[in-house]
């Protein structure tokens, strides 16, 4: 299957030696501090990666939500990518899609209660989220692995298992967006998208060849798919992957890497037609006549299942058919830690955000203990270190 997603284009690759000079100096002047990193007085926990295409982002962003929402004053902040809007916005319920982009909204629709906001200036929006709440206790910056103008206390590189990037290469020849270097800079690398029937020796092999320091602990994740839910009418109720073996399926697509889907869904499914559109692609009069027109050629019984993040934008779609409308469904997806390292990951998330809060650092101030062998501040070099297993 790694054939499907590993592709490099060998004669781009002097393009690619000329990028990997041009990032390697940006770098360079980050490191050496010619371009300054900022800190910050609250804990700011990075999610990204350095390749094009889909790694995960977005369920794993919602993971560490889910995770610390109900312990801490919790904050997501996003560029808004695509978004028709400039400048720092947060996100209400009643925000329109092009406002903030569809994967703030698809975040703000799933956790009404937590600030979602968006601002391509990254600093600048953690300030403003840092004066708009004196009580926020953490900030998760959706895609911002190598928006290096912010010091994360805690970075997580995500690596799709399907592309992993020590067997790829840099842009255009491939699809990484810095050199294998960049990985150094993560506390935290996790392997998504990975088969659930893993083997115990592809993890060993998979740990030795991502060459990580002790510093990084690496983790393995999954997909888990929940009961499709319609999306415009309620009148079918929601479907289980299970019933849907009869179904002819139109599988209707606008993400990075639409083939993990695909592939997780033909052993419950045996009638797949993929409709693939590019990520974040929004969906004009031409695609809607051929959602309209395909939908009905195909034989009964029959139905449309989409991602969540697709939803935000076809509901913004005009001209969908009443059978169209009634027939699509949403199928909702969360990740699952493997190897029993669930427990771990929380730990290692909720003792960072816990030990370094502003009131925890105010309460030191005051004459708390101010030395724990435990703490894990961000920086290295630090007190404890991680082997991976």
């Amino acid at each position: 299957m790694e054939g499907d997603f590993i592709k490099i284009n060998k004669w781009l690759l002097p393009l690619s030696w000329c990028y990997g000079l041009v990032v390697k100096l940006r770098n360079f002047l980050f490191e050496t501090g010619a371009l300054k990193s900022r800190s910050f007085t609250v804990p700011v926990i990075a999610v990204g990666n350095i390749t094009v295409g889909g790694t995960g982002k977005t369920p794993h962003v919602e993971y560490l939500v889910d995770l610390l929402k109900n312990q801490f004053n919790v904050a997501v902040l996003s560029r808004g990518y695509k978004r028709k809007s400039k400048g720092f916005i947060i996100a209400q319920q009643d925000t329109p899609v092009h406002e903030i982009g569809d994967e703030p909204y698809q975040m703000k629709q799933k956790f009404p209660s937590v600030t979602i906001a968006v601002d391509k200036k990254r600093c600048h929006g953690i300030d403003m989220l840092m004066d708009n709440d004196s009580k926020l206790d953490v900030v998760l910056l959706d895609d911002a692995f190598q928006h290096r103008y912010v010091k994360p206390g805690v970075n997580i590189l995500l690596v799709d298992y399907h592309r992993l990037i020590i067997y790829d290469t840099l842009l255009p020849a491939g699809r990484l967006r810095e050199s294998l270097d960049g990985k150094d800079r993560a506390d935290i690398v996790i392997v998504t998208k990975c088969p659930k029937e893993l083997k115990p020796m592809e993890y060993r092999v998979i740990t030795k060849a991502m060459h990580l320091y002790p510093y990084q602990r690496l983790y393995f994740s999954t997909l888990e798919y929940d009961a499709l839910k319609p999306v415009f009418t309620k009148e079918h109720g929601m479907k289980a992957l299970s019933d849907m073996k009869e179904y002819h399926t139109l599988l209707l697509t606008g993400i990075g890497s639409p083939k993990q889907l695909e592939h997780d869904l033909s052993p419950v499914i045996a009638d797949i037609t993929p409709m693939t559109f590019s990520d974040h692609h929004q969906f004009r009069k031409k695609d809607v006549a051929l959602i309209n027109e395909t939908f009905e050629a195909m034989p009964s019984p029959k139905c449309i299942i989409t991602t969540e993040k697709d939803v935000t934008r076809l509901k913004c779609a005009d001209g969908l058919s009443d059978e169209v409308r009634k027939n699509i469904y949403m199928l909702p997806v969360r990740i699952v830690f493997m190897q029993d390292q669930e427990q771990t990951f929380n730990q290692q998330i909720i003792g960072y955000v816990r030990k370094n809060s502003r009131n925890s650092i105010l309460a030191k101030g005051k004459g708390e203990n101010k030395s724990d062998d435990s703490d894990y501040s961000g920086n290295r070099p630090r007190t404890i270190s991680f082997r991976n297993n």
